[in-house]
């Protein structure tokens, strides 16, 4: 059964991501509210199908200019905050 979350990014123009995993941790759906529209409708076609772990291998430490964080970065953070309670 799939599980949807919703992560509240840290310090990036996104306001809220919504996540849903499948059974075995593969994204299934994401979803942005704020931020840059066309990246994060590229993340999103680029992620659908990916293990949450290898998305947050990939994404993680990334930075948007002078912030210490992105929304990549953000997405695997909720990714790993989701995982933290799905197991």
């Amino acid at each position: 059964m799939d599980k949807t979350f919703v992560y509240l990014p840290k310090g990036t123009c996104s306001r809220k991501m919504t996540i849903t995993l499948d059974e075995n941790d593969v994204v299934t759906d994401f979803s942005v509210e704020g931020g840059c529209n066309g990246n994060l409708k590229g993340i999103r076609a680029l992620i659908i199908g990916m293990k949450a772990d290898e998305i947050i291998q990939r994404l993680k430490g990334i930075k948007c200019g002078y912030k210490s964080t992105s929304c990549p970065d953000q997405l695997a953070c909720g990714l790993e905050e989701m995982l933290k309670e799905v197991k």
